[in-house]
């Protein structure tokens, strides 16, 4: 797969699990920070995107990221700790939600505001980390 010439590489990322946020750094000096929950809601899969049909995916304010692994030098898997995996987030979907994050975050909440859903967990869980 070849990455779009206008889309920059990503370099660097770095998981902010207290503040639940990925930071990203692309080639092109930009860093940004996206929301896991973010993340987890614009997941690239065809679970979320419904084959055409996206699915409102609810009740993930806490969710956060268990394991980032790389796939090629285009994207990476994201494995979330809700057990959501099967997303690859190829450095151009990072970068397109890194850029676009404040609209595609109100037409979210929009979106969620129509179907009276929330953003707010089931159950309330506490997750602990180990290293």
């Amino acid at each position: 797969m070849t990455q779009d010439n206008n889309t920059p590489n990503v370099v660097a990322l770095k998981l902010k699990r207290k503040s639940r946020q990925l930071e990203m750094t692309f080639d092109n000096g930009e860093t940004h920070q996206l929301s896991c929950e973010m993340l987890r809601v614009y997941s690239p899969s065809a679970e979320v995107h419904g084959h055409g049909n996206p699915v409102l995916v609810t009740h993930k304010k806490n969710v956060n990221i268990s394991a980032i692994d790389p796939v090629g030098n285009y994207a990476v898997k994201i494995t979330f700790d809700d057990g959501h995996n099967t997303g690859l987030f190829s450095w151009k979907v990072l970068h397109d939600l890194a850029t676009h994050q404040l609209d595609l975050w109100e037409k979210y909440l929009a979106r969620l505001r129509a179907a009276k859903a929330s953003r707010e967990p089931l159950i309330d869980m506490a997750v602990k980390y180990h290293k």
